[in-house]
């Protein structure tokens, strides 16, 4: 009895102390914002493994938190932030162009959902470890993650109970799957589903559909296009199974593969946006020299990409990549406080080169992390404009999973309007959003609401 009486105190104790640690967190006075919201946030630290730390911001649903679903939030890289998620995408609030102000973003994902955005791996943004020590892998980040939510979970019991989805973009193409094999295989979190968008899934298919969709958009003619075909696929025919850009032995395979590269690479074009403005502001961009060297990696050809320090004046073109305003205000001392940010913490940055100089990538292909998955709920969405992770490489990752077709490829409306495409594979929903480039929410923020409060609540998109 007196056992029974022991452990019941230690269970009542334990969650006294994790609910005052989630009310430590909480943000009560947020630097710039027009008003005061009508949800909690919080801002904190989850503790990883091996003394290491990682940064979250949460912000409960503005609707009915109780029992809306969970969504964790990650950007790529490896060694971005997701705060970019937060306040350049799908959060409640962005930063007002050229100053340090926040304005409400009406298309934030929390109007129907918990949103929880985590910066990691450790050393990414305000996250770090006591050690300094940043080298870390695809396995290493995936077990941290799972840690760190299993501790947002004992901060926030409260949520346990409500539906939980893995969410994330570019490399959280790598990161989702992988982070959602876990949770699945522990089987102590209400998992539902995961959602990747615009993610790196596959090396090859990324690679080899890239050059197909840059000679379709008219990125380069048809002596170039000739030479790629007739160097890189077999009897000069192109098609997905004959032509190989991705690890290609042929030199002159290589060399024309090199050309196209250059051509899109060095040329001023928005690599994440076709159709967007540039002035070439992208390629002084540090998320830009981080994503790059994903591509044709097999050839070394970005490998050593250095991003050049901007113009001022390219400082200044909203529709690049420019995290100079996200840099300005997160900051500032006040706001630093705010989100309870320690003195010792580095400066927040948009990339980290301590994570991507020396991150190890072990997967090129997330065949199997899928498989494994295949009676969990999964979304794959795409901006069809962004040549980073480009939609046909995507389709073609889908495709090859060999999953039974639901409802073959037809178009969706926003309004009377096209947003754009999908294909419903058992458990499995191929997503295009037109016109959206390689961050959907940024370009297409009532689109990007539309499809993942469709996926959530499964209703028709």
């Amino acid at each position: 009895m007196k056992l029974v009486i022991l452990f019941l105190l230690f269970a009542f104790c334990s969650a006294r102390f994790y609910k005052f640690q989630a009310n430590e967190d909480e943000i009560v006075d947020l630097p710039g914002l027009p008003s005061k919201p009508s949800f909690k946030q919080y801002s904190g630290y989850l503790n990883a493994t091996n003394n290491r730390h990682l940064h979250y911001w949460f912000v409960e649903s503005a609707k009915d938190p109780a029992n809306d679903p969970l969504l964790l939030w990650m950007n790529g890289g490896p060694g971005c932030s997701s705060l970019e998620g937060f306040l350049g995408e799908h959060g409640p609030f962005h930063v007002v162009p050229g100053t340090k102000k926040l304005y409400n973003n009406d298309f934030s994902w929390n109007t129907i959902a918990n949103v929880l955005y985590l910066e990691a791996p450790a050393g990414v943004g305000f996250s770090y470890s006591d050690d300094k020590d940043y080298k870390t892998d695809d396995d290493k980040v995936s077990l941290d993650n799972y840690v760190a939510v299993q501790n947002f979970f004992k901060k926030f019991p409260q949520f346990k109970k409500n539906d939980f989805y893995v969410t994330g973009e570019s490399y959280g193409g790598i990161y989702v799957p992988t982070l959602t094999v876990r949770i699945f295989n522990g089987q102590d979190i209400n998992l539902k589903g995961f959602a990747v968008g615009n993610g790196l899934s596959s090396y090859p298919q990324n690679d080899n559909s890239l050059i197909f969709f840059l000679y379709h958009h008219g990125l380069f003619g048809k002596t170039l296009w000739d030479a790629l075909t007739s160097h890189c696929c077999v009897g000069g025919m192109p098609s997905q199974s004959t032509c190989n850009f991705h690890n290609n032995v042929d030199k002159k395979c290589q060399s024309a593969v090199a050309q196209a590269n250059n051509i899109i690479f060095s040329s001023g074009v928005n690599p994440y946006d076709l159709y967007d403005v540039c002035n070439n502001s992208a390629m002084y961009s540090t998320r830009f020299e981080t994503e790059i060297k994903h591509l044709f990696k097999s050839y070394k050809l970005n490998q050593n990409f250095k991003a050049k320090p901007a113009p001022q004046n390219l400082r200044e073109d909203p529709p690049c990549v420019n995290d100079a305003d996200l840099d300005n205000y997160l900051n500032q001392a006040s706001v630093r406080k705010a989100l309870h940010i320690p003195a010792q913490v580095q400066s927040w940055t948009i990339c980290s080169g301590d994570v991507s100089s020396t991150y190890k990538t072990l997967y090129d292909n997330m065949t199997a992390q899928y498989n494994t998955l295949k009676n969990l709920r999964g979304l794959v969405y795409n901006g069809d404009v962004d040549m980073m992770c480009n939609f046909l490489g995507d389709q073609w990752f889908v495709d090859g999973l060999n999953r039974k077709v639901v409802d073959d490829y037809t178009y969706w409306k926003l309004g009377s309007q096209v947003g754009g495409f999908v294909k419903h594979y058992e458990n499995l929903d191929l997503v295009t959003i037109r016109g959206a480039g390689h961050m959907v929410p940024t370009n297409k923020p009532k689109e990007a609401l539309k499809m993942i409060s469709s996926f959530l609540y499964q209703k028709p998109y």
